[in-house]
C-alpha cells in the first residue's frame, strides 16, 4: 500500500484546484484519484462540442433524478463530468460567479469571510481576464476568460435592444456591479479551446513530482481507522488497490 500525505477522491472543478494547491510548496505527497479517463478529446477541448459531451457516456455520468411531479412524473437529465476537470470538461463554459446576496446571507448566518467582498479578492485572484482588470475582474491568474463582446452577431444586438425595450436594461458585466439584465457572457475559453479546472490547474501541476494522477480510478471505500479517514480503496483498470493518507482523505 502506497502512503500520501493527501488523497483526492475526484478531478473535478474543485478537486483539481485543490490538488494544484496542497502540491505547490512541494512539501506534501498528493495522489489524485479520477474515475474517469483524459479530458484530451476532442469534443471535450473544443468549446461547442459542449453539445455532445452533455450526454455522452465515455465522459458523463448521465445522472437521473427521480420522477418529479412538477415534470408530470418525468424525469429530469442530470449531466455531470466522468473525467480530469470534472463537469468543468463538458459544461458550456459560462464564467459567472454567484450572486453577492447569497454570498452575504452566508456571512449573516454566522460564517465570518464569506461575504462577497471578503471573497473578491480571491475571484480576482483566479482570472485572467481577456476584457482587463478593473475593480470586478482580475488579471494574471491561471484561468483565462474570454470577452466575448467583442464579436457579438448582428441577431444578439437585436436581441439585447429587445430586451432593453422590453424593460430588462444592458449589463455590460455580469461579474461586475450587479447580475440582473440582458448581456454578454464571459466564457472559459483560450484560443478557441475549452479552459476547464483541468486545464488551468490540474496540468500544470502534474509535471510536479509529488503529485500523482490515477484515471480510470473509482473510489469504491473509505478506510477508517475509529472515526478516522485513513486511505481509500478504489478500483483500477478493474484491479481493486489501496493508498494510504498520511494527513487528509478529501
Amino acid at each position: 500500500m502506497q502512503t500520501y500525505d493527501f488523497i483526492v477522491v475526484g478531478s473535478g472543478s474543485a478537486g483539481s484546484v485543490v490538488a494544484e494547491r496542497l502540491s505547490a510548496s512541494g512539501r506534501f505527497s498528493v495522489l489524485v484519484l479520477e474515475a474517469g479517463g483524459s479530458d484530451r478529446r476532442f469534443y471535450v477541448q473544443m468549446p461547442l462540442g459542449y453539445g455532445k459531451t452533455f450526454f455522452d457516456p465515455a465522459v458523463n455520468w448521465n445522472y437521473r433524478t427521480e420522477p418529479d411531479p412538477g415534470l408530470a412524473g418525468n424525469v429530469d437529465h442530470w449531466p455531470r463530468g466522468r473525467l480530469l476537470g470534472g463537469s468543468s470538461s463538458i459544461n458550456a463554459m459560462v464564467w459567472i460567479r454567484g450572486a453577492r446576496e447569497d454570498f452575504d446571507a452566508w456571512a449573516a448566518a454566522g460564517n465570518p469571510g464569506w461575504a462577497f467582498d471578503d471573497l473578491l479578492p480571491a475571484f480576482k485572484a483566479l482570472e485572467d481576464n481577456q476584457a482587463g482588470a478593473n475593480q470586478w475582474r482580475g488579471v494574471g491568474g491561471p484561468l483565462h476568460i474570454t470577452d466575448c463582446s467583442t464579436s457579438v452577431h448582428p441577431l444578439t444586438k437585436r436581441y439585447l435592444a429587445a430586451a432593453n425595450q422590453a424593460g430588462l436594461p444592458f449589463n455590460p458585466d455580469f461579474n461586475g456591479a450587479f447580475q440582473e439584465g440582458a448581456g454578454i457572457y464571459q466564457i472559459t475559453t483560450k484560443n478557441g479551446r475549452r479552459m476547464s479546472a483541468a486545464r488551468a490547474f490540474l496540468r500544470p501541476a502534474m509535471k510536479r513530482k509529488n503529485l500523482r494522477v490515477e484515471i480510470n480510478a473509482l473510489a469504491t471505500r473509505i478506510l477508517f481507522e475509529g472515526k478516522r479517514a485513513v486511505g481509500i480503496e478504489y478500483l483500477l483498470n478493474g484491479e481493486t488497490k489501496t493508498a494510504r493518507a498520511g494527513r487528509e482523505v478529501i
